[in-house]
């Protein structure tokens, strides 16, 4: 008898009342702490591979490995989740972000280095299967959109602040002190999710049957294919932005750490146009979403190493990327809105997995043609997409 089976035998928990605005923030702060460790090496990129003496192709494998792990641990965590109170099970992954990290910071070599990112994605599949799933049920009816909103800002926060900072740190002080640094905001983000959140049983019997399911659903179909490609496109291309703006748009290392903060502003500013956009038509908002990545990274190419017009190209596709999660999660929740933490799952699994298979593949073009392929990828993958979605004619 499987896990969802077991739980339908047992009689639903009373729902509680709707949660504190302090303890959806919470949740987002650890999906900010997430989002920090999962891309800060996209900064620090050039230093890991020479410290540890690979190729940028390789040590792109830091961005790649984890998002691999992710999906394939999301949709096994309903299995091993049961009646686990959700808060506990959010602070034990968090815990293991923070091993991950410190792994990192001490480690000699690339497998080691590996090793530690084999458990941050263990963490990463976890949290977003249930922490993703946790607006609605925090605040229910009709603010649940709103939470899921703020829950996801974290993830916008952490590029807008998490991997510039920690670029800028791994810049002055090394990147395994970036990585020590993650490590204790993770231990951080564990005591205010303690503090902050109730306790959290499980009120839906959903399991890996309920995964399979709403891959039935021709909408959630249509989502995963546009998952697959967006995300592909982006973390092939944007994983090695640094290399790029150093060869390509003749722009100095010490004007990064600014630049990437600021695409991660314009980000911040895409989640918050997003939530707006999403309430009035979901679909429209994914397809703007696509298209503000896909032809700012186009125009990049065409514009070659006039810094001028690269980086306002770099910003608007900033806007884009903080649009995405709201608008695909807005995608996918709207096409099965009573099994939200299967849905998630399969909304993690398949962006991990398109993260990884993006970084990998971006890797595989820069060692091979050089690093405007992988931006080439970025720009008609992403402008597939647009289309695709355009084309839906479902509800």
């Amino acid at each position: 008898m499987g896990p969802a089976t077991s739980l339908q035998a047992e009689p639903r928990p009373a729902p509680q009342p709707a949660a504190s605005w302090t303890a959806v923030a919470s949740v987002g702060i650890g999906a900010f702490a997430l989002v920090t460790s999962e891309f800060l090496p996209v900064g620090l990129l050039p230093q890991i591979a020479q410290d540890l003496g690979v190729s940028p192709g390789q040590a792109g494998l830091l961005v790649t490995l984890p998002g691999i792990v992710a999906a394939v641990m999301a949709p096994f965590t309903l299995a091993f989740a049961g009646t686990l109170d959700r808060r506990h099970l959010l602070c034990v992954l968090l815990a293991m972000l923070a091993a991950a990290n410190l792994t990192v910071a001490f480690a000699t070599s690339l497998p080691l280095v590996l090793a530690g990112r084999i458990l941050l994605g263990i963490a990463i599949g976890g949290f977003w299967t249930i922490g993703g799933s946790l607006g609605p049920r925090l605040r229910p009816g009709s603010e649940g959109a709103k939470a899921t909103s703020l829950i996801f800002s974290g993830v916008s926060v952490g590029t807008v602040a998490g991997v510039p900072v920690g670029t800028l740190v791994g810049g002055m002080l090394g990147w395994r002190m970036a990585f020590g640094a993650a490590t204790a905001v993770a231990l951080l983000v564990v005591a205010v999710l303690m503090a902050a959140l109730p306790p959290l049983k499980p009120t839906q019997a959903q399991g890996l049957g309920d995964v399979g399911s709403v891959l039935k659903v021709r909408k959630v179909q249509v989502g995963l294919f546009a998952i697959l490609l967006i995300f592909v496109g982006q973390f092939g291309s944007y994983t090695y932005i640094t290399p790029y703006l150093l060869q390509h748009a003749g722009i100095g290392a010490a004007a990064i750490s600014a630049i990437l903060f600021g695409y991660g502003a314009a980000g911040f500013a895409g989640n918050l146009l997003a939530g707006w956009a999403a309430a009035r038509s979901v679909k429209w908002t994914l397809v703007a979403t696509a298209a503000l990545m896909g032809v700012p990274i186009a125009l990049m190419l065409a514009a070659g190493s006039q810094a001028g017009l690269v980086v306002p190209l770099l910003m608007l596709w900033g806007l884009g990327f903080g649009m995405l999660p709201i608008a695909l999660q807005s995608w996918l929740f709207s096409a099965t809105p009573d099994k939200l933490e299967a849905v998630s799952a399969v909304f993690v699994s398949s962006a991990q997995a398109a993260i990884g298979a993006g970084a990998l593949a971006g890797g595989l073009l820069v060692d091979r043609f050089g690093l405007h392929s992988a931006m080439g990828m970025g720009a008609i993958a992403t402008l597939i997409t647009a289309v695709v979605i355009t084309a839906w004619r479902g509800r």
